[in-house]
């Protein structure tokens, strides 16, 4: 006996066609599935329907013919035979094997969503980690396809911080807080927050490009970077809000500068360009803010450092995690990162690096004034500063694999731009 669905009064524009796919589911192709109804287009629907989906449907038995209300066995309440009433159509359909032969071939994109596989089929394109992809999709334009080019078994944590961490930088500064500041210390302020923003600008775009070029099946390091580009995006604005607190204009921009950071956006590997920027760069720039955060001259320059701190600390794990999981897999790749500290120092061994104007807001927001004593005692942490920044480079660089010495080698090659 063949299955039979009611549809009752359900027509298939309004959704009776998905009573029928689903009784049909559970058929063999070729087996028949007896549809009822009383909506009384039911048999132009079911066949236009069938002719789409691939499914045969059997000419009306000629004994019917012109009693279209001629009752026929349906099913009752109880999904017993009952006999129907006036005005009930009955069609038989034949399982067809078009919408079966649609997922001949298909494959999973990974067995299930927390399966993150080695390597990520382009032919996946956009499909949902874990999902059967329909094969015959256009492929992805990307680059980064294999696991090894891109993961770290941090990211989802991390991702989880930045997403429990985001902050509005209208809210979370207080912006009248600013108090009185010496003029000079203010012209200080702006020059370094000029700076800044033209670090963020460079650590905004480099995120940003990389994700263009990922595979979505690697979605924690997608998702991470993505936080990584908000964060940058929020540095550019309070930088700017900053440096705009008591002036019309800001700072300088050097030349040697700008030369340093484009050197960053030229980098197409993704290991090179996290370890230039977060391992050797951001890790830097991480040591400056908190050196910025402990001599600021008000609450205002207090508080946009010490949350862009806050989120630099992600952006730094990451990079260095990444790294250091690229060598475990590959211990030959340190020479792919020592050539690629060497290469930017060759580029940029003519420039002036970081500009003086820098250097010297630097001294004098450590000094906070103009005594001999104060300038001189703001040089020395300055220099500290740049010490700092030195022996930090060396231990990320020896933790992802470096022996000493040639960590202290390659840190002493790191830009004089910091980052």
């Amino acid at each position: 006996m063949p299955a039979i669905v009611n549809l009752e009064g359900l027509g298939f524009d309004a959704g009776g066609h998905l009573l029928v796919d689903r009784a049909l589911a559970g058929l063999a192709p070729g087996d028949r599935l007896v549809v009822h109804g009383r909506h009384p287009a039911l048999g132009l629907h079911l066949a236009a329907w069938c002719r789409a989906e691939g499914h045969r449907l059997e000419p009306d038995d000629p004994s019917r013919a012109g009693d279209p209300g001629r009752a026929v066995p349906t099913i009752g309440a109880d999904g017993s035979p009952s006999p129907a009433g006036p005005g009930v159509i009955a069609r038989t359909v034949v399982r067809g094997t078009a919408d079966l032969d649609r997922w001949r071939g298909a494959q999973r994109a990974g067995r299930t969503a927390t399966d993150v596989v080695p390597h990520a089929s382009r032919e996946w394109g956009l499909a949902a980690r874990g999902a059967l992809v329909e094969p015959g999709g256009p492929p992805l334009a990307v680059d980064w396809v294999d696991r090894e080019l891109v993961w770290a078994d941090i990211a989802p944590r991390l991702y989880a911080q930045a997403t429990a961490n985001q902050w509005d930088p209208a809210t979370a500064v207080d912006w009248a807080a600013a108090g009185p500041v010496p003029e000079d210390v203010e012209d200080a302020v702006v020059q370094v927050m000029t700076y800044l923003v033209e670090n963020e600008q460079a650590a905004l775009m480099i995120p940003a490009r990389m994700l263009s070029r990922l595979h979505p099946h690697y979605r924690e390091v997608m998702q991470l970077l993505a936080a990584q580009a908000a964060d940058e995006a929020r540095h550019v604005e309070i930088f700017t809000r900053r440096a705009l607190l008591r002036r019309d204009v800001l700072g300088l921009s050097g030349a040697g500068g700008r030369a340093s950071l484009q050197t960053l956006l030229a980098e197409p590997d993704f290991t090179l360009a996290s370890f230039l920027l977060s391992v050797l760069g951001e890790g830097s720039f991480l040591d400056l803010l908190h050196f910025l955060h402990r001599h600021a001259p008000d609450p205002v320059t207090a508080d946009v450092t010490r949350l862009a701190a806050r989120d630099e600390a992600r952006h730094v794990a990451f990079g260095v995690a990444h790294t250091a999981h690229v060598v475990r897999a590959d211990p030959g790749f340190l020479h792919r990162l020592r050539t690629a500290v060497e290469r930017r120092h060759a580029v940029l061994a003519d420039t002036a690096g970081l500009n003086r104007q820098v250097f010297d807001a630097l001294v004098v927001l450590a000094a906070g004034s103009w005594e001999p004593a104060a300038v001189a005692r703001g040089w020395q942490e300055v220099l500290r500063l740049q010490e700092t920044m030195d022996a930090g480079r060396r231990r990320r660089l020896e933790y992802i694999g470096f022996p000493d010495d040639e960590a202290a080698a390659l840190s002493a090659l790191h830009t004089r731009n910091f980052m």
